[in-house]
């Protein structure tokens, strides 16, 4: 039986997602994310199903002149709307396993909806409108925590509202250029151009690039995913970062090699720093950054390697929403069960939590690319890709962008075998807690084998299909070539050598070793403070100085002798009624004519 494509066409699914989140505040606890699993599951099902068709610009309408699609469907948007519907889904099952009171799951699936509504949009306007619905929604979801999740949220709202207004100007600057080169109504549409206008290139990286957790813009990401209820840094975790990369395909399509260096620098930089991490979350949180890093790299190199470098940077992005929400869900369920979020202060857990053990070993298997595993395929395309640009003459050097992808795996490899070390095997065992819920493990498993489904001798071709240009990327991939083998090995040995020999190195760097937070939050903090003091004691100075006019005009003006003797002038004031009124009108008029004037 297939469905009419119409049909599919005509229910955008975030508006489902959306009536699922008053579902999960109306209904019984069990029956509201029954609702929202069904919610999240179709989007993920209508994907699958318009990928053998019904591509093109749907509920097309007009707002204020201009040409709006409010669910623009292509190989992109579908490729995301079949990751982010899975995802959902099992976020959803974690969620309710992980005792997330209904606010959370209410609010982590507006969060779902204003995302799946960016990814389906068909033009600037629409996707500006949902980029900063999207940041209004996560915040919530922060703060719905309280505590420590509080103070985050205010700064994360500070960063994603200045993206969007950057991103916003952009969007101006873009449909200011455009006028006269396309219809007036068509401006904004994706369809009618190929990416964001040269002149808005600034503004656009710049306002993507705070989403994407760019070098010196990342301070959000470490500082609020740690925060929040563990089953809303599962939803957190995968959504904003992995559309903000999409959104920067498509403002820049053809790639450059500004991106795709500073996407390699982000590999290492995001690797380096969640080595010097103790809290699991955190630890996370940058390599999210170090990931995206991976993504935009394969992005920029569309400029030089074409086809196989992009699909390299969707496939990393599909799988990252995959492992990368399952390594959320394994170190949430050991906080949820523990209450312990310093690994330290963890150890031998792999005894007692063999469930949560085994899919974590997926997760950190697939991020850093071990082959059988999702991620060995895709970071392998896009360091071939990499690999690629010895043909060409760049300014910064032959190979250091292979480099930078290199060392950034191989510090991916120290930080989940320092993860999995310290939460499972160091020490002894002095806590005993369960292992996962049900539901818990019921997420967990989704998201694990998915990660190992599409990374199989035997089935990572399914990946293949669900990428863009799969008919001319299919014939160059050979993921299990000797090479690739030999380099994946060559990186876990290095991977395990560099741990244990710089694990005490590594230790006192952790204290002494700061990122931009230690500097930039108090900075913030101190001259948002100072602004606030100076406008208010300017207020209170001018309002001090003109009540003291004022009184000084209205003494004068009731007794102008005593205010000549006072300034030191022994002077008779007479005037009769004519001279008064002449010179009160001479005054009037002249003060009139200086109104006028301005």
């Amino acid at each position: 039986m297939t469905v009419p494509t119409d049909l599919l066409t005509s229910i955008p699914p975030y508006v489902l997602i959306a009536f699922a989140a008053l579902a999960v505040l109306a209904l019984p606890r069990r029956s509201g994310h029954a609702v929202a699993a069904l919610a999240t599951a179709f989007t993920f099902a209508q994907a699958v199903l318009l990928g053998d068709g019904g591509t093109g610009a749907h509920l097309a309408t007009q707002f204020l002149g201009f040409d709006v699609v409010f669910f623009n469907v292509d190989q992109f948007s579908l490729l995301m709307g079949v990751v982010v519907g899975f995802l959902a889904t099992a976020a959803v099952l974690y969620a309710y396993g992980s005792e997330a009171p209904t606010w959370v799951t209410a609010f982590a699936l507006i969060y779902v909806a204003s995302t799946v509504a960016t990814i389906y949009a068909g033009d600037w306007l629409t996707l500006i409108f949902f980029w900063e619905l999207m940041a209004v929604t996560s915040t919530l979801l922060v703060w719905q925590h309280g505590g420590a999740a509080v103070r985050a949220g205010y700064r994360y709202a500070l960063f994603h509202g200045t993206g969007g207004t950057i991103l916003l100007a952009a969007v101006v600057v873009h449909g200011v250029s455009m006028l006269g080169s396309v219809p007036a109504g068509e401006i904004f549409l994706f369809s009618s151009t190929t990416g964001i206008h040269a002149s808005a290139t600034v503004l656009a990286a710049i306002g993507i690039g705070i989403n994407c957790g760019f070098i010196f813009l990342h301070s959000w990401l470490p500082d609020t995913y740690p925060r929040p209820h563990v089953a809303a840094s599962v939803f957190l975790s995968v959504f904003t970062t992995k559309t903000a990369a999409y959104v920067m395909y498509r403002a820049f399509p053809e790639g450059g090699m500004w991106l795709a260096y500073l996407g390699g620098f982000m590999a290492v930089y995001g690797a380096f720093f969640a080595l010097l991490q103790y809290d699991p979350r955190r630890l996370l949180s940058y390599h999210i950054q170090a990931q995206v890093g991976y993504m935009l790299a394969g992005f920029g190199l569309a400029t030089y390697v074409g086809e196989f470098a992009v699909t390299g940077g969707f496939a990393h992005l599909f799988n990252n929403v995959l492992y990368k929400s399952l390594l959320f869900m394994a170190v949430g369920v050991v906080v949820y069960r523990t209450g312990v979020e310093d690994i330290r202060d963890m150890g031998g857990l792999w005894k007692v939590m063999p469930v949560t053990f085994l899919v974590y070993l997926v997760g950190a298997a697939s991020i850093t690319a071990v082959p059988g595993f999702n991620g060995f395929i895709s970071k392998g395309m896009v360091i071939d890709s990499a690999h690629e640009l010895h043909n060409f003459e760049l300014l910064l050097g032959e190979g250091l962008l292979w480099w930078l992808l290199i060392l950034g795996g191989v510090g991916t490899f120290m930080s989940f075998i320092k993860l999995g070390y310290y939460v499972f095997f160091h020490g002894s065992a002095t806590l005993s807690p369960d292992d996962a819920t049900p539901f818990q493990t019921g997420g967990m498993l989704l998201a694990a084998g998915a990660c190992v489904f599409f990374g199989t001798p035997l089935t990572y071709g399914f990946l293949v299909d669900l990428m863009p240009f799969t008919a001319e990327v299919a014939p160059e991939l050979h993921p299990y070539s000797t090479s690739h083998l030999t380099e994946s090995a060559a990186l876990l040995v290095a991977g395990f050598v560099g741990f244990f020999a710089l694990k005490r190195p590594l230790g006192w760097l952790a204290h002494r070793m700061p990122d931009v937070d230690a500097v930039l939050f108090p900075s913030a903090f101190y001259l948002g403070r100072g602004s606030v003091w100076g406008v208010t004691e300017l207020w209170a100075a001018v309002d001090r100085a003109t009540i003291a006019l004022a009184g000084a005009a209205m003494r004068t003006a009731s007794d102008p002798r005593e205010a000549l003797a006072r300034a030191g002038f022994d002077v008779e004031i007479r005037a009769g009624i004519g001279r008064s009124v002449l010179f009160l009108t001479l005054t009037a008029g002249v003060a009139l004519f200086a109104f006028l004037l301005v």
